[in-house]
């Protein structure tokens, strides 16, 4: 995975995934939280595997910035973090879903509140 001048990868990322194309946890999305499970790393790993199990010492990293950090496409690192999540390598926890819109109603109630405040 080391880069060339071009920023291009000197190994393809389908052959770091050992030519699988399809994750077998189809619910691994960009932002999905990934975390060491803290077990013991087994021998045999491959390269691109234990360099996710590295960066993921030191804390949590969503599959988007795992896959920035380690220069590999996003659909990569989905059948990365996949295969150490069968393994019980890895957590994920889905990422939080967005906030519901507030009432705009409620909103302008509590500026007209604000500006009531700041005008006493």
């Amino acid at each position: 995975m080391t880069g060339r001048r071009g920023g291009r990868p000197l190994v393809p990322a389908y052959l770091s995934t050992g030519g699988v194309a399809r994750p077998s946890r189809p619910q691994l999305e960009r932002l999905t939280v990934l975390s060491g499970s803290g077990g013991p790393v087994p021998a045999g790993l491959p390269a691109a595997q234990l360099a996710l199990l590295d960066a993921l010492l030191g804390g949590s990293l969503t599959v988007l910035e795992a896959a920035a950090l380690l220069k590999l496409p996003v659909s990569a690192v989905r059948v990365l973090a996949a295969g150490l999540l069968d393994r019980g390598l890895l957590l994920a926890r889905a990422p939080i879903p967005p906030a519901e819109c507030f009432d705009p109603d409620l909103l302008k109630r509590v500026a007209d509140g604000l500006r009531a405040l700041k005008h006493d």
